[in-house]
């Protein structure tokens, strides 16, 4: 008998190991990660295409899971897997959730609702449990623009998430929209953004310090890596993209079930300055970009203020869709989905 393409994939991945990441380009790095996608996510040669032709379309070909050449991952998936207590496989299997894949509809995806008034039957959309490409034991994909995370989205029938939803994942209770949109009607990009992020500031003001794990504890998520001695401000070829494999950190999910949101890769999100620019309610031109969550050595650089419901400054911004917008080697995303 053949063998199961999980157990393929699963085989690839144990050869990774052996030979050791960085022994590999990046675009045999690339070609593993679209057979993880098919294999384990399940998806179709159409959606892999689709997500072939992004990748090959991205400027310098950078895209990925770093650059190999500087990258030192904390774990292989071997080691991370074994530190759960099993293999590659029987981790990937251990967060499987049936009832949630029959609400959302695929594997490793997290219904969102308030869990005070409703239950995970009740959400119309789900996030995805871990950072792209959604798989636990595989690192993120980072140096991918808010545009190209957009568009992965689709690829696959999702979509980029909106701030709102992001926190509410974080934070373990799915709220309404909060978006002022009266008060920035004919602002500049820049001056909307302010008035929407401290307006949502000043009013979650009292969930400050507040984590997808509660109070902060260190060592719970993927925040003790390193940064380079050579990443001197965020070059491809000076900075390693020193990540944990997805869900190598049990412990470190929100209340609903979403981890790593917390750690490893910061994530790109849609932040929308007007009604027809929400995610959520169908928009594809989108609003603007924001940069949600921790990155992989947060323990030790706390570069900037986080919390679950908190909102950035307009760090690199630019629309989502802009094809100038911001990438870097702690960057990724992950995709949400509307329930059908």
């Amino acid at each position: 008998m053949g063998l199961s393409r999980i157990v393929k994939a699963a085989i690839a991945v144990s050869v990774l190991a052996v030979t050791g990441a960085n022994a590999q380009s990046l675009a045999e790095r690339n070609e593993l990660l679209f057979q993880q996608l098919q294999d384990i996510r399940g998806l179709s040669n159409a959606e892999i295409n689709r997500v072939r032709t992004i990748f090959a379309n991205s400027p310098n070909g950078w895209m990925g899971q770093g650059n190999p050449a500087v990258t030192r991952h904390p774990f292989t998936p071997e080691e991370a897997a074994a530190r759960i207590g099993g293999t590659v496989e029987q981790v990937q299997a251990s967060y499987r959730n049936r009832e949630f894949e029959r609400i959302c509809g695929g594997p490793y995806m997290v219904p969102l609702y308030d869990p005070e008034t409703e239950t995970p039957r009740d959400a119309t959309a789900c996030a995805d449990m871990f950072e792209y490409p959604n798989i636990p034991m595989v690192y993120p994909v980072v140096w991918v623009r808010a545009n190209e995370a957009a568009q992965l989205c689709a690829a696959e029938g999702g979509r980029i998430g909106d701030a709102h939803e992001w926190e509410g994942a974080a934070a373990g209770q799915l709220l309404p929209p909060d978006y002022p949109f009266d008060r920035v009607r004919g602002m500049g990009m820049s001056a909307a953004v302010n008035t929407i992020r401290n307006w949502h500031n000043n009013h979650y003001a009292n969930t400050r310090g507040t984590y997808s794990i509660g109070a902060w504890q260190s060592g719970v998520c993927a925040t003790g890596s390193f940064k380079n001695a050579s990443c001197n401000g965020g070059s491809f070829q000076g900075c390693g993209s020193n990540t944990y494999p997805a869900g190598s950190f049990p412990a470190c999910q929100s209340p609903l079930g979403v981890y790593d949101i917390d750690g490893n890769a910061a994530e790109h999100m849609n932040l929308p300055l007007a009604e027809d620019q929400m995610a959520s309610a169908g928009s594809t031109t989108l609003g603007v970009t924001e940069m949600k969550g921790s990155w992989f050595i947060w323990d030790t650089i706390r570069a900037h203020e986080h919390w679950a419901r908190w909102r950035a400054p307009f760090w690199h911004g630019t629309r989502v869709m802009s094809e100038a917008s911001h990438r870097n080697y702690h960057l990724g995303f992950r995709c949400f989905r509307d329930v059908q």
